[in-house]
């Protein structure tokens, strides 16, 4: 994509990755995703942000484009964040545009040494509260540590209004469009809450401490710029700092997940049995095989939960393998306020239940329903009665919490 005017002066020059479906290595991106960067031009030209390697062409393409052609007009860059998927290129962009001088928090001042072994970079390091004039306007740094990584940070240029908050407030978006407003407001929700359910949910207490903190700072803030995805203009600025909020907040929502592994169906119809009692009490309920689905997009599905219920057969005295990797991926992710239970079937040995309910315990995940089920074989009719029941029983403490949380 072409350089996008924002502001006469301020362009987006990023690029947009339409095929893009894997992201960071471990999460999906259904629709994309887009690497946003920034040129500023006033007396002092500057790049906020670069883009992964494989996007660097169109990055310096659309820099040069408003430049003449010169990348050596470029006098500072601005690292918000040393992800390689911001900073891909940052050596050779350093390179090619001899910047006068390249912001960058404290702890992105580490990276960059441990990362790129560049102890001759003209670094200016930048703590909350740090200015710096570009000619008309001015850049004001505020340390977003953890978000999500130790060394992120926004930028805000307040003669623009302008939040260029790093990856806070990110969506993984492909899109000819360069707005939130532009775009359908489902799935831009949708998109927003599967990047905060990957990649940002470990921080939520975090989160909160940062809204927090943006707020004491009283920014007058019209736009907020992510380096992923959509930009967020007007309205739409309270609209997704509220909910970042909520999102932090994890007010368990009255939906359950059920997931399930299996290798001759017993545990996956014992799955369907507790989805039926989960239904039976009024809370929507979604069942999904861990083989079937990606990590990610079943973390996405139990962000908008309030229960999860997991089951899985014994397998060498063990749980299968795509259930394990599934409850390590949760357990990372330490998603808040979540009743569960757990179920499943075995041959003889029959350790999967025990080994699911410690799981569900490293996950944080409160145990309630009643004591698991467990079947030896294949489930006849008083086991799905029990599973039905175990269900209802989950829903109703599921209830309880949403009630106590109010």
């Amino acid at each position: 994509m072409r350089p996008f005017p924002i502001t006469d002066d301020i362009h987006w020059v990023g690029a947009v990755a339409w095929a893009t479906r894997d992201f960071h290595g471990y999460s999906r991106s259904p629709f994309g995703t887009t690497y946003n960067a920034f040129l500023v031009k006033d007396e002092k030209i500057t790049l906020l942000d670069t883009v992964e390697e494989e996007n660097k062409d169109e990055l310096f393409c659309n820099v040069a484009s408003l430049l003449g052609g010169d990348l050596t007009r470029v006098d500072y860059i601005v690292v918000n964040h040393l992800e390689p998927d911001h900073a891909g290129c940052l050596v050779e962009a350093v390179e090619r545009m001899k910047p006068e001088k390249i912001f960058c928090s404290p702890m992105g001042a580490k990276n960059i040494r441990s990362i790129y072994h560049h102890d001759d970079w003209p670094l200016e390091i930048c703590p909350t509260g740090h200015v710096a004039s570009i000619g008309k306007r001015t850049m004001q740094f505020i340390e977003t540590r953890m978000l999500h990584w130790p060394d992120n940070m926004a930028t805000y240029i307040p003669e623009e209004k302008m939040l260029f908050s790093s990856d806070a407030f990110g969506q993984n978006m492909a899109t000819s469009e360069r707005f939130a407003d532009e775009v359908d407001r489902d799935k831009l929700l949708r998109a927003l809450k599967e990047y905060y359910a990957n990649i940002v949910q470990p921080f939520s207490p975090i989160v909160i401490k940062t809204l927090d903190a943006l707020a004491k700072l009283n920014l007058d803030v019209e736009m907020i710029l992510p380096d992923h995805g959509l930009i967020w203009r007007g309205q739409d600025c309270a609209w997704v700092l509220e909910r970042y909020r909520e999102f932090a907040t994890a007010k368990p929502a009255k939906r359950a997940l059920v997931i399930y592994d299996t290798m001759w169906h017993s545990t996956e119809h014992m799955a369907e049995a507790v989805a039926s009692g989960i239904a039976a009490e009024g809370v929507p309920v979604k069942v999904m095989n861990v083989k079937n689905d990606h990590h990610s997009t079943i973390m996405t599905e139990l962000f908008d939960s309030g229960a999860l219920v997991v089951g899985c057969p014994t397998h060498n005295n063990g749980i299968l393998p795509a259930m394990a990797g599934v409850l390590q991926y949760f357990k990372g992710l330490r998603p808040l306020n979540k009743v569960g239970g757990c179920f499943g079937s075995f041959g003889w040995s029959g350790e999967s239940v025990k080994i699911l309910a410690e799981w569900l315990d490293k996950i944080g995940v409160e145990m309630v329903g009643g004591d698991p089920i467990k079947v030896q074989n294949r489930p006849d009719h008083e086991t799905f009665t029990r599973c039905h029941e175990y269900g209802r029983a989950i829903a109703r403490e599921l209830k309880t919490k949403i009630e106590a949380f109010s």
